[in-house]
């Protein structure tokens, strides 16, 4: 499943579907970024 930057999509870790940048989101609340290498939106749950 994807996921985009703007949505709440629970903690866990999240990979850029373009460059495999890794993102950790800590609570429930937080909302995924754009990516911080590659600035691109998609990503999907490690």
């Amino acid at each position: 499943m994807l996921y985009s930057t703007g949505e709440k999509p629970g903690n866990g870790k999240y990979v850029c579907k373009i460059c495999g940048q890794k993102v950790i989101l800590d609570d429930t609340t937080d909302t995924l970024p754009p990516c911080p290498k590659c600035k691109k939106t998609n990503y999907r749950k490690l």
